[in-house]
């Protein structure tokens, strides 16, 4: 959802450290039935999520012209294509001369801005056959004010004193729903979202602020969807842990990409993230995909650009998004070097040719084949464990490895504005590694510095 206001408090909570695997899914009580946990399809263990942002990402604005960039984005190595919403947006209250994506005027139809519905199958179909996943932004949390639920069941509807429809928050062109007590309103949502896995074929879908409708019908919601197909489902939430439970195997690591803004401006340490990895342990299951970012449609609109919020440490970190337990996110443009902030009600298209371009998207290219070569890297409940590096300037450079079976890789940045010379003193961490970033050979022992440059990086394997 577009935030015109800082996140609640009660959404900043903890999150976990992944450090093992989930072979045997348990069982559990949902809904009054017993299920199999099985939260995340196997394609998904080293998946890399893309946000695509269908009305700016092209001069025409459609699924035909965002289909010829599928090549591209193969090579890029990205895996599930998360399409923002792609619905008609209502008219009345209306922000802006073109409208939010996220008031829905009819769940089961296409804005014509974008083509047809039979252009999203299309592009669906050429997606799937290059081997990526496609997954739906889901706003079941509020219509517009013009959706035709409003005239006909304005009882689905939270309303004032005198009976009049309100939005949520100071989100005033959208209309905000009432799950309590309205189970035809259950049952027309889930319909609705069980007509684009039958009839679009997608995989999925990203939730927006999950958090603010019952746990219950996300799990039936899960349980119904996962009779056509197993779909992936990703929560715009990190406050409401039971939705991880059964009906989510992603969530959003919120607290850790505010952590990385306030590192960037001096504000959090690196032991900051430190006792931050280390408090989370407990909080979720460990086949629960944490997504990390340094950037999506909110934070890009409303608070500012990677270089904004990250400065010079822009890349560096994206390395850490894409190294610490987590589940990556590329927003549209940041393999680019998007360095503006896109209007959210208005046309206002990428610039894919800005000077930084060639440079992050040789960065991305090959994060993401460090990610998909190495299970160490891969995601929750089947990534390896982290393990702190000691090393003589822990205050400057964060410096651990992931480990998985015989497969490691030794992460070292520099989270300052300054060169660090670094010297490992764990012989456990001696070796000939090769960096997977700039290809450079590098020996590590406990008589020798290496230098690294001020935000600079390196995500070494060892040489065997």
């Amino acid at each position: 959802m577009r935030r015109l206001f800082k996140f609640l408090p009660f959404l900043l909570i903890p999150v976990t450290v992944f450090i093992s695997g989930c072979e045997n899914q348990p069982k559990k009580v949902v809904n009054d039935e017993p299920v199999t946990l099985s939260k995340n399809p196997e394609w998904a263990k080293d998946a890399v999520i893309y946000e695509v942002n269908t009305r700016q990402f092209t001069e025409e604005g459609t699924f035909a012209a965002f289909a010829s960039h599928l090549p591209r984005l193969k090579e890029l190595g990205v895996d599930i294509l998360w399409f923002m919403p792609i619905y008609p947006i209502g008219e009345k209250n209306r922000k802006g001369s073109l409208g939010s994506y996220y008031s829905i005027k009819d769940y089961t139809a296409v804005n014509p801005e974008f083509g047809s519905l039979e252009d999203f199958k299309v592009l669906v179909n050429q997606a799937h056959e290059m081997g990526f996943k496609v997954i739906l932004d889901w706003v079941a949390n509020h219509t517009a004010f013009d959706h035709e639920w409003a005239a006909t069941h304005p009882e689905w509807y939270n309303r004032d004193e005198d009976g009049e429809i309100i939005s949520p928050f100071d989100w005033t062109d959208v209309a905000d729903l009432n799950y309590d007590d309205n189970p035809d309103l259950w049952d027309a949502m889930i319909g609705e979202m069980k007509f684009w896995v039958s009839e679009a074929n997608i995989d999925g879908f990203r939730c927006d602020v999950a958090g603010m409708i019952p746990v219950e019908f996300w799990n039936r919601a899960r349980k119904e969807l996962d009779e056509i197909k197993p779909v992936f489902m990703l929560a715009e939430d990190e406050g409401v842990v039971e939705l991880t439970d059964y009906a989510f195997g992603a969530n959003y690591s919120w607290e850790v990409h505010h952590i990385f803004n306030k590192m960037a401006r001096g504000e959090n340490t690196i032991a900051d993230l430190w006792a931050y990895l280390k408090k989370n342990d407990s909080i979720f299951e460990p086949d629960v995909f944490r997504m990390t970012f340094t950037s999506n449609h909110d934070e890009n609109s409303w608070n500012g650009t990677v270089f904004e919020r990250l400065g010079d440490g822009a890349k560096a970190f994206a390395v850490l998004s894409y190294t610490i337990p987590g589940f990556p996110l590329i927003y549209n443009g940041q393999e680019a070097g998007l360095d503006k902030r896109l209007e959210f009600f208005e046309k206002d298209q990428i610039d894919w040719e800005n000077p930084n371009a060639d440079a992050f998207s040789a960065l991305y290219t090959k994060l993401n084949k460090a990610k998909t070569e190495n299970p160490a890297l891969w995601n929750a409940g089947h990534g390896g464990i982290m393990e702190k590096i000691d090393i003589n300037v822990p205050n400057k450079v964060l410096a651990f490895a992931r480990v998985k079976d015989d497969n490691k890789v030794s992460v070292y940045i520099n989270m300052s504005a300054e060169p660090q010379n670094v010297i490992v003193t764990n012989k456990w961490d001696y070796g000939a590694f090769t960096d997977l970033i700039s290809g450079r050979e590098l020996l590590i022992s406990g008589t020798t510095a290496f230098e690294i440059p001020a935000w600079g990086y390196f995500v070494l394997k060892e040489k065997k």
